[in-house]
């Protein structure tokens, strides 16, 4: 069979996507915006909270935003307590972003013993956010 003029299939996301609840999951979006997250879903929930979104890494991946009070407790965590690791192959761009927008700096850029160049920041809700060049 000629596969040559069919259009190569669609790829899927198969890797881990972390999830993150918040108090207010629309400012946490906002935050990973300006780190370079972009927008992706967005599913309202009752009473102007957020039943389920994405923001996507350019590099690949994603992670999931929800209000803490969507309703399905099977998704919920404590708000402020996920820690979280995002592969950049330019953390200093990321950094620079993060100073740009008056972002907590929990751990500066630093070098690490096993070949990573990185840092860490913490969010408005609390949750920690480490990003670097270890990829495994």
């Amino acid at each position: 069979m000629d596969t040559s003029q069919q259009p190569a299939p669609t790829r899927t996301d198969h890797n881990i996507w972390p999830s993150v609840t918040a108090a207010d999951p629309l400012a946490i979006r906002e935050w990973l915006a300006a780190l370079g997250f972009a927008e992706g879903i967005l599913v309202p929930g009752a009473d102007g909270g957020v039943r389920h979104s994405e923001m996507l890494w350019p590099e690949g991946g994603r992670v999931m935003v929800s209000s803490a009070t969507k309703g399905d407790d099977t998704f919920v965590r404590g708000v402020g307590s996920a820690v979280l690791y995002i592969v950049t192959d330019e953390p200093d761009v990321v950094l620079e972003r993060a100073n740009a927008a008056d972002v907590e700096v929990t751990r500066g850029m630093e070098e690490a013993t096993y070949g990573s160049r990185g840092f860490s920041l913490v969010d408005p809700e609390g949750n920690s956010w480490s990003f670097g060049t270890y990829a495994g």
